[in-house]
């Protein structure tokens, strides 16, 4: 099954299913000498990780993050970095009455009419466990760019379902089991649960910021940065839209006031969401993401078997009402995976290149 590698010089290959033994990632392309530790990286699984709240997935997963290789003595060597994340509170009978049928809105139809066989145990390879192993990677690679260019990540909920969430700090995300940029989350909690109990699902908006981005990362034409990003986040699960800066709001907008103006203080705004002719201006990355309502629901749906037969599909087990919910960390991730890429590319083709140009992406930040 090919599509499973993501980079070119910081290449990722996930593999695992969501009731398998095991998951986890490969990642070849790290530089050599930064100090890694399973620690580095479980911090980062600990916010993705399910059970966390009533409001997620009750599967309760350690994902305790095992590195098999590519780091000696507490750095890295250079050489392919495997990591290893057990699963180890599966419960496939809850996926018995699925085997011969297919969930509306899943990838079960999908994966038997292109393969001719699926796992159907929580989604098998197509369930959003499969993203630990991007948080993993994720974290190895924010490390690297934060110890190289001080570049940091900041993901939020910006909308749940029809509840729209105003930004207020970035301080509170870490404060909540929403993620959520408020104070105040109670009015995200009533939601919950109102809709926990109706046996439905909702959607969600994000957004993930990356700060203190070098200028000049990305390609002119078929590599562009924004290309990538975006890229990158459809290939998170249930992702169905994805903005860059303004992104659809542009559509409304004026040449006269949307482009934002180079000042030798700085950019005066970033509609641009930090990227122009997909190369990085230096400003913040700005992108956010429109994710659907999770699929696998108690409330009864047609759908049809195996034979083409119609059915009514009710899905058991443990699922998150909003699977947006516990995204922020794989946004972040995705990100930082596509920005390190692009650092290592950079570095290969342009390392030498100096202009006498000011940085002025550097004048916002100061």
């Amino acid at each position: 099954m090919s599509g499973n590698t993501f980079g070119t010089l910081f290449a990722v290959t996930n593999f695992g299913e969501s009731h398998g033994p095991a998951i986890g990632c490969v990642i070849d392309g790290c530089p050599p000498g930064m100090a890694l530790s399973e620690a580095d990286i479980q911090a980062d699984l600990d916010r993705r990780r399910p059970g966390t709240s009533k409001f997620v997935t009750q599967r309760n997963e350690p994902d305790a993050v095992e590195i098999l290789s590519g780091v000696y003595e507490g750095k890295t060597t250079g050489t392919p970095i495997a990591l290893l994340i057990r699963n180890t509170d599966q419960r496939s009978k809850d996926y018995g009455n699925i085997l011969q049928t297919f969930r509306p809105g899943h990838a079960d139809y999908t994966y038997w009419q292109k393969f001719g066989i699926r796992d159907p145990r929580g989604g098998g390879r197509s369930s959003a466990r499969l993203t630990a192993p991007t948080v993993a990677a994720g974290a190895v690679a924010k490390k690297w760019l934060k110890a190289k260019f001080g570049t940091t990540f900041h993901a939020c909920m910006a909308q749940i379902g029809d509840v729209v969430i105003p930004f207020e700090s970035w301080e509170h995300v870490p404060n909540n089991p929403f993620f959520a940029p408020v104070a105040d989350v109670s009015a995200l909690e009533t939601f919950m649960n109102e809709l926990r109990k109706s046996g439905d699902s909702c959607g969600a908006r994000l957004r993930v910021v990356a700060q203190n981005m070098p200028v000049g990362l990305g390609q002119p034409l078929y590599d562009k940065l924004d290309a990538d990003i975006a890229y990158a986040m459809m290939g998170l699960n249930a992702v169905k839209g994805v903005e860059i800066g303004a992104g659809f709001a542009s559509v409304s907008d004026r040449g006269s006031t949307h482009g934002d103006s180079l000042t030798p203080g700085g950019f005066q705004g970033n509609k641009s969401g930090g990227v122009l002719g997909g190369i990085s201006t230096g400003q913040d990355l700005d992108v956010s993401i429109a994710i659907k309502p999770t699929s696998s629901i108690l409330i009864p749906r047609d759908s049809i078997d195996v034979s083409g037969a119609p059915t009514e599909v009710i899905t058991k087990g443990r699922h998150d009402p909003c699977v947006g919910i516990r995204a922020a960390p794989i946004m972040e991730a995705l990100l930082a995976l596509v920005v390190m890429d692009h650092a290592l590319l950079h570095r290969a083709q342009c390392g030498d290149v100096h202009v006498d140009t000011p940085d002025i992406a550097a004048a916002n930040r100061a």
